[in-house]
């Protein structure tokens, strides 16, 4: 079997995954944030790490431990930087997560520079603070001689992926893969190559990056003591780049949207990356053999993230199945609109400063329309998102495939459905991403033949058609006012 870690935002994951694609054995544990001040987002880097390897041991412990174990493949939440010594394996510093905002006025001033066209040109991304490199000095600014540490040799630092593969190699091994670099702001996506005027604008040491591998390909071994043998490690691959995998889409045009604390959206756009003229990031979607090929991508920072906030921080529901029973009892734009923006805007409007917001709220209005609301603000913002895409490859999905946390939601699908006017496909099994890494690992070691082999073993889940008596302009126009509203009154 194939065992595939997934070390999401919210949870760590570890699978295994047989020769006919199906999940043999799953355990999981949550993972907490905490937000010491407005906007900042951290995690415990070593409990990520503690709770990836036990969710790996107890996968094993459920099917004869080690020994049927081919490959190791590795998915996890992209953008999120850990820093630690190379001589301990200590982290310096608390990761600090995707979501956190506390960079946002060194992204600011970079911007005002005139450094955002160039950026652009190379790594197809836009200078924010999601994204990895100012989360790296930050950290390099506020540890004693950070910089000199990092130019020394004595730092390493990256993505989770990185974290995960040096604790799982006993420190041998600092790598990344192409799909994880593309996403720090410091790689170059057309030549393959960290940039030195890159790293230069962003004050971030060479010496610090891993080494950028194939997303699929035999990259070392586990320490043996830590599962009972040496497992070969053969994929490594960023959550969204993995799914995209795992549902099958490996040809220019076909798309997916995963909903999970954020909602993503990734479109194949080929061999050759496309620049995006309307918000959108070109990014890696997958490196074998040394060749890279692409995709758009839209991000919105808040998915099922505000389902939960519903939950958690207002108490309007009791959880995520509750929100959707009292979505199904109205119809579509009958809820009022939310404007998802808890953490500020992401694609296509790249405005931090937002903040969320309901619209429409009436006497009359109840939970269901709150919980109804927040639903469909998840879709609309997919909506943006799938419509620039159209606009920049000039492809439009014929459907769309879907997974993630809230995609078990019907209503949530079906509006989907009704504001795109395509049909929406929910993946038949949902841990897509985990699925993805374990497909690639398999490919790589030999455990798949092919593409063609593994596409045999995907299927598909329930259709969702789009409902034509849906007024679909007359929503979107809706949103689009609640949306410069929401940008209007942050700007002041």
């Amino acid at each position: 079997m194939i065992l595939a870690l997934d070390q999401g935002t919210t949870s760590s994951r570890s699978l295994l995954v047989g020769r006919d694609g199906r999940i043999a054995a799953v355990s999981q544990r949550a993972t907490t944030q905490s937000y010491p001040e407005p906007g900042w987002v951290e995690q415990d880097a070593l409990a990520l790490w503690q709770a990836q390897l036990a969710t790996a041991r107890e996968t094993l412990a459920q099917t004869g431990g080690a020994a049927t174990v081919a490959a190791i493949g590795i998915s996890n939440q992209r953008e999120t930087t850990v820093v630690w010594e190379r001589a301990s394996g200590t982290p310096v510093a608390p990761a600090i997560v995707w979501q956190d905002r506390r960079t946002t006025d060194v992204c600011r001033r970079l911007s005002d520079s005139g450094a955002g066209a160039q950026v652009r040109e190379r790594t197809g991304l836009v200078i924010d603070p999601y994204f990895t490199a100012t989360k790296l000095s930050w950290i390099l600014e506020r540890i004693p001689d950070g910089p000199g540490r990092a130019r020394r040799g004595e730092l390493a630092g990256g993505t989770i992926d990185s974290w995960l593969v040096w604790n799982l190699t006993g420190g041998r091994l600092h790598v990344t893969d192409a799909t994880n670099a593309s996403r720090t702001l410091l790689y170059d996506i057309r030549r393959g190559v960290w940039d030195d005027e890159l790293l230069e604008l962003f004050g971030v040491p060479r010496e610090l990056l891993p080494t950028v591998v194939d997303s699929s390909g035999i990259i070392g071994t586990s320490e043996p003591a830590l599962f009972g043998r040496a497992l070969p490690i053969a994929a490594l691959c960023g959550d969204q780049q993995a799914s995209l995998f795992g549902h099958g889409c490996d040809s220019a045009g076909q798309a997916k949207v995963t909903y999970g604390t954020g909602c993503f959206l990734l479109a194949h756009t080929g061999a050759t990356p496309v620049a995006s003229t309307h918000g959108l990031l070109s990014t890696v979607a997958l490196q074998r053999d040394g060749r890279r090929t692409y995709a758009l991508e839209g991000s919105a920072f808040v998915g099922g993230a505000a389902v939960g906030w519903l939950r958690d921080a207002l108490g309007v529901v009791a959880s995520p199945a509750e929100a959707s029973e009292l979505a199904a009892r109205l119809g579509a734009g009958e809820g009022g609109f939310f404007a998802p923006a808890l953490a500020g805007l992401g694609a296509p409007h790249w405005d931090p400063a937002a903040r969320g917001a309901f619209f429409d709220l009436q006497l009359g209005v109840t939970r269901a329309h709150l919980a109804r609301a927040v639903l469909e603000g998840l879709a609309l913002q997919v909506a943006d998102l799938v419509t620039a895409a159209a606009a920049d490859a000039g492809l439009a999905p014929a459907a769309l495939r879907v997974d993630g946390g809230a995609s078990v939601s019907d209503p949530l699908l079906q509006f989907q459905a009704d504001v795109l006017g395509v049909p929406v496909v929910r993946a038949a099994e949902p841990e897509s991403t985990a699925l993805g890494a374990a497909f690639l690992a398999g490919l790589a070691c030999g455990f798949w033949r092919d593409a063609a082999e593994i596409g045999e073993l995907r299927g598909s889940g329930r259709r969702f058609e789009p409902d034509p008596a849906v007024d679909r302009d007359a929503l979107l126009a809706r949103w689009r006012r609640a949306v410069a509203a929401v940008r209007q009154f942050a700007a002041g």
